[in-house]
């Protein structure tokens, strides 16, 4: 094997590397990128999601210049709206319930517009995400709860792109090389220790950005950290996720920071394989369920479905479905609302149940006591606001406020035929605890507070940023945001 000679190395191959490896690349670094997957299952979560991305904008100009094919029939028959920084900065406090760094979340909204042009002039490309997050209103498509870009090709095209362009730009990328620790003499970090093809070497380089992830692939860590049952989730993305780059920082004694006990966690099919499965990607997720209801074992519901647009709900219902009784639950439509499903209730590899009666769908509800389910579903329908307008773009206030667990918009009777039924259980997409970092460079600190010289870190593995609860489509932009800046700050270190 030819010796590896790099300035800066980046540790993984997802979103927030492939981001930190170009702004290093294009500041004249020579970068070798390390990725512990074989290059069949490369990319880490980002070759999982469905590609969805949040960031401020002030409407159609300014997507126009991330999105310069749209059509003039596209222009024409969608409202795209408006998503600006007040709006972005209020969902993140919203959600994390204000516990979000400032100074990250600062970084995070300021300067999010910015990095989608940037990685439009590197040649990634964007197209609106039609198929999630917009319905026909009155020959409009209208676009909800601030989303309405998406990577062309989702995940899978993502990647794809990304790679082809660090290669072309001179990247080194090494498949099945497993960082194992930074080399660190008590000074500064001066490279890396990896595992290849069997043999262990060392790699030199003035800085190192770790991109790697975080534990969710770690049954161990899930239980330590986030808590009991844990060990029971289904995993949404990559097997190899499993906190190799925050133990390594830890292990130089940098500070860990933020949520550990925190995750983003989904409703995911009960059937689904132990981890992600590239062939189906996300759509093993279950995301229409503000417009159902959910079922747990007992036949109660649990929670309200219509809280919020299911941008701001999803990432933690997950963790609410685990805590049922045998961590599952089931989502209930009929047919009124069949056609506002969305793809992935259509896969083949889904756990479905239908019927012409309630009757009949109650006896095919694996698990779940039946008599209490067709109660549940009486006493919901008797308390549906039938005399408010449905309407699945805005916050429609269509409830049922007379119930112990009130549904707050969306809600319909369930009583026209056919009715369809969807088996959920818990899939942990990533977690919330990670490394300290400066917001203004992506330095890693240390237990101190004082940065660590030579090591760098974006993506999931920076903690501080989500609590609690997270917006749909913010992973993807911290990943290019903190990557980027990460990137070319190890860049920009080797001159100074």
């Amino acid at each position: 094997m030819n010796e590896i000679v790099a300035d800066v190395v980046i540790v993984g191959a997802g979103n927030a590397a492939f981001c930190a490896a170009l702004a290093a690349q294009e500041r004249g670094a020579k970068v070798v990128m390390f990725e512990r997957a074989p290059e069949d299952e490369r990319g880490g979560n980002s070759r999982f999601t469905a590609g969805a991305i949040r960031f401020a904008h002030e409407g159609l100009e300014d997507l126009k210049e991330i999105m310069p094919d749209l059509t003039n029939e596209e222009i024409a028959t969608t409202d795209f709206g408006t998503y600006t920084q007040d709006e972005f900065y209020d969902d993140m406090f919203r959600v994390t319930q204000f516990r979000t760094d400032p100074d990250l979340c600062e970084k995070l909204v300021c300067d999010s517009l910015d990095t989608m042009k940037w990685m439009c002039s590197r040649g990634i490309r964007f197209v609106p995400s039609y198929g999630r997050q917009a319905f026909k209103v009155d020959g409009q498509f209208r676009f909800w709860g601030g989303l309405c870009v998406e990577y062309w090709g989702g995940g899978p095209g993502l990647v794809d792109s990304e790679t082809d362009i660090a290669r072309a730009n001179g990247v080194r990328i090494e498949y099945g090389a497993r960082v194992l620790e930074l080399i660190y003499d008590g000074l500064s970090v001066s490279g890396v220790k990896v595992k290849q093809n069997g043999r262990i070497f060392d790699v030199k380089a003035k800085s190192v950005v770790i991109a790697a992830g975080g534990f969710e692939a770690n049954h161990e860590w899930r239980t330590r950290y986030i808590g009991p049952d844990w060990d029971l989730a289904k995993v949404r993305g990559s097997r190899f996720n499993t906190g190799d780059g925050i133990r390594m920082a830890l292990d130089i004694g940098a500070a860990p920071y933020g949520n550990w006990s925190g995750c983003h966690a989904v409703g995911w099919d009960r059937n689904a394989p132990e981890f992600g499965d590239l062939d189906v990607g996300d759509n093993f997720q279950k995301h229409s369920y503000p417009f159902g209801i959910m079922i747990n074992a007992e036949g109660k519901r649990f929670i309200d479905e219509g809280a919020d647009f299911r941008n701001y709900t999803y990432a933690k219902y997950g963790r609410v479905i685990l805590g049922q009784p045998q961590q599952f639950a089931w989502q209930v439509f009929d047919s009124k609302v069949l056609n506002l499903l969305r793809d992935e209730y259509r896969i083949r590899q889904v756990t479905k149940v239908s019927s012409d009666t309630l009757e009949g769908l109650a006896d095919k509800l694996e698990g779940v006591d039946k008599e209490a389910f067709l109660a549940e579903v009486a006493a919901y329908n008797d308390a549906v606001q039938t005399d408010v307008h449905f309407d699945p773009t805005v916050l429609d206030g269509r409830g049922t406020p007379s119930l112990e667990i009130p549904k707050t918009n969306w809600a319909n009777t369930i009583d026209e035929p056919p009715f369809e039924a969807y088996q959920t259980t818990c899939g942990i997409t990533f977690t919330f605890g990670g490394l300290r970092i400066n917001a203004a460079s992506g330095q890693v600190m240390d237990i101190d507070h004082v940065p660590i010289p030579g090591l760098y870190a974006a993506g999931e593995l920076v903690g501080g940023i989500f609590y609690f609860n997270y917006p749909g489509g913010t992973g993807l932009m911290s990943g290019s945001v903190f990557g980027r800046m990460a990137g070319a700050s190890a860049a920009d270190a080797l001159n100074a």
